[in-house]
């Protein structure tokens, strides 16, 4: 790591041997996005190209079934999730707990553009609970014709918490 990012580590009170057990990739953050769709939010989404066009096709596979995919995340920058650990702090959310659930910088596949997080109607975003949806189930059957992967499933090799509503495209070997 970079002297750079090992002052950002300390002052965030990430660890220095984040990442290192259990081992996670890093992730480089894309310069080649477009925008696809506002999220939940209203606030607009930005996908890697070739993410943008395979989540719209996978949203309009699962739509002709009946099923209801809404997009809650794409691509984020290093400082944004810079941000987003700060609020979790200034909140009062301890580091430990933070970091089974948000990577540090330079550790998100949001850097990519090639993962996204997704909601459905009637499930509450962001929880495990959206593994009992019936778009979890099309999910779970048809996201890999589309490229898709859930990489953090219950008991993760990488260690972090359950998250069956992020699927990416990135290679998880």
């Amino acid at each position: 790591m970079t002297v750079h990012v090992l002052q950002l580590f300390a002052e965030l009170g990430i660890p220095a041997d984040y990442g290192v057990d259990p081992p996670l990739p890093t992730h480089q953050e894309t310069e080649t996005l477009e925008d696809v769709e506002p999220n939940i939010m209203g606030r607009m989404q930005r996908l890697h190209p070739d993410t943008a066009r395979d989540w719209r096709a996978m949203k309009a596979a699962a739509e002709k079934d009946g099923i209801t995919l809404l997009l809650v995340s794409g691509f984020r920058s290093v400082s944004y999730q810079i941000e987003l650990i700060r609020a979790k702090l200034e909140s009062g959310q301890h580091i430990d707990s933070i970091l089974k659930v948000n990577a540090a910088p330079g550790f998100s596949e949001h850097h990519t553009g090639r993962a996204i997080d997704i909601a459905t109607p009637g499930t509450r975003p962001l929880t495990a609970g959206f593994d009992r949806s019936d778009a979890f189930f099309w999910l779970q059957r048809n996201a890999e014709r589309f490229g898709f992967s859930m990489p953090y499933g219950e008991n993760n090799r990488y260690g972090l918490h359950y998250e069956p509503w992020h699927w990416s495209q990135l290679e998880h070997s």
